[in-house]
C-alpha cells in the first residue's frame, strides 16, 4: 500500500483534506463485506465525530468489557489518529469480535454486507441502550429531582409508558414509515407506524431509485383471500393499502434487493439489473409531501456474477472528491465513474459490479437534531 498510499497523496496533492485519513482494511480471508461497510461507516461524518466523542468520554473505563461499540470506536480512533494521512490499518479486534458475538460470520463463505449492516447497527443501539440506565442511575444518586426525558427507570404502576431511548445511532440513522389501510367500504384510514434503519427496495430491470421508491410507496388493493379486518365494519372488508415515510433519516440508507429466490431454481439469484442511483436524490413520498434533498456519499458494491461468491467494495465521497476503497486499496476516482456501477442493462454482460448499499445524507439543516 505505500506506493498505492503515496500515489493517493500526489493525486490529491495539496488539496488532501486537513486532518482526513483515508486507510485500508485488511482483508481475513472473506472479509471485504464487513470492510466496505466499515469505510461506509467511517465516511458518515457524523456518525464517526459522535462514535469519536463516545470513545473520548468513555475510555476511563478501562476496565469495560470490549463489545462491538467498543471495537468500533476503537478501530475509527486509531483510524483518525494516524500520524500517516494513508496506509492500511488491521481491523482484527473489530472482526474477532464480531465473530464471537455472532457465529453467522464466523465461516470462511460469502458473506451479505447488508446483513452485517443491520447487525452491526442494532447491536451498537442495544449496547447504548443497555449503558443508559446504568448512566441514568449514577446522575439519580446524585441529584434525585432530575428524573430526565426518558422517565423513571420501572415503568409507572399506573401504565404511563416509558420513552423509548433515543441514542445517536437513531439520531443519525432511524427513519419512520406509516403502514396506511383505508377500508373502502366505511373509508375510514388505519395508521400503523414503524421505524428502520434502512430501506429495502425491490429493483426492476432499468429503472431508478426514484422509480424503486414510487413502487415502494405505491397503493395495493387487498381483496379476495387478503381482505382486511376493519375495527369499524366489524367485518373482512376490501381496503387499499400504502406505505409512506413519515419522518425521513438524517441518513438515509437504502438498500437494492439483488438477491431473489428463484422458484424455479430452487435457489438465490443476483439481478444485475441497471438502477440509476442519482448523486442527488429527491425524496418525494413522504407524508408531507415535501420534497427532501439528499446528497449521496457512499455506495457499496458487490463484484460477482452469483449470490453466494464474489467480493465487496466501496465506494466514498470525502471533501468533494469521490474515492474507490477496495481492502487495502484506497484510490481516488472520477465522480463519473460511480454510474459505472449502476447495473448491467442486458441479462448477461461481463460487468458484475453493481451498487447494492447506497448511503445519502439529508441536506435539509431542519433534519440534523
Amino acid at each position: 500500500m505505500g506506493a498505492a498510499g503515496s500515489k493517493l497523496e500526489k493525486a490529491l496533492g495539496d488539496q488532501f483534506p486537513e486532518g482526513e485519513r483515508y486507510f485500508g482494511l485488511e482483508n481475513f480471508g472473506n472479509t471485504c463485506y464487513c470492510n466496505s461497510v466499515l469505510q461506509a461507516l467511517y465516511f458518515c461524518v457524523p456518525f464517526r465525530e459522535q462514535l469519536l466523542e463516545y470513545y473520548s468520554s468513555n475510555k476511563n473505563g478501562v476496565d469495560a468489557e470490549d463489545n462491538l461499540l467498543t471495537c468500533l470506536a476503537d478501530l475509527f480512533t486509531q483510524i483518525s489518529s494516524q500520524k500517516k494521512k494513508t496506509g492500511v490499518i488491521a481491523p482484527k479486534r473489530f472482526v474477532q469480535r464480531l465473530k464471537k458475538q455472532n457465529e453467522l460470520f464466523r465461516s470462511y463463505m460469502h458473506q451479505d454486507a447488508h446483513e452485517f449492516l443491520n447487525f452491526l447497527l442494532n447491536e451498537l443501539v442495544d449496547i447504548l441502550e443497555k449503558e443508559a440506565p446504568a448512566a441514568k442511575n449514577d446522575a439519580e444518586t446524585s441529584s434525585p429531582s432530575e428524573k430526565t426525558a426518558n422517565g423513571p427507570k420501572n415503568p409507572q404502576a399506573n401504565g404511563v409508558k416509558k420513552e423509548p431511548l433515543v441514542t445517536w445511532v437513531h439520531k443519525n440513522f432511524q427513519g419512520i414509515l406509516t403502514n396506511e389501510t383505508r377500508c373502502l367500504r366505511c373509508e375510514t384510514v388505519t395508521a400503523r407506524d414503524e421505524t428502520f434503519f434502512d430501506l429495502s427496495l425491490d429493483i426492476e430491470q432499468n429503472s431508478s431509485i426514484t422509480s424503486c421508491l414510487k413502487n415502494f410507496s405505491s397503493t395495493e388493493t387487498l381483496n379476495a383471500e387478503d381482505k382486511f379486518f376493519c375495527d369499524k365494519c366489524c367485518s373482512l372488508q376490501e381496503a387499499q393499502k400504502r406505505m409512506k415515510i413519515k419522518k425521513p433519516p438524517h441518513i438515509l440508507v437504502i438498500h437494492l434487493k439483488r438477491f431473489k429466490y428463484i422458484e424455479q431454481l430452487g435457489r438465490y439469484k443476483k439481478l444485475s439489473y441497471r438502477v440509476v442511483f442519482p448523486l442527488e436524490l429527491k425524496l418525494s413520498n413522504t407524508v408531507e409531501d415535501a420534497d427532501l434533498e439528499y446528497s449521496l456519499f457512499a455506495v457499496v458494491v458487490h463484484v460477482g456474477s452469483g449470490p453466494n461468491h464474489g467480493h465487496y467494495v466501496s465506494l466514498v465521497k470525502s471533501h468533494n472528491h469521490w474515492l474507490f476503497f477496495d481492502d487495502e486499496n484506497v484510490e481516488m476516482i472520477d465522480e463519473s465513474a460511480v454510474q459505472t456501477f449502476f447495473g448491467s442493462a442486458q441479462e448477461f454482460s461481463s460487468n458484475t459490479d453493481h451498487g447494492y448499499i447506497l448511503f445519502y445524507e439529508s441536506l435539509g439543516a431542519g433534519n440534523k437534531s
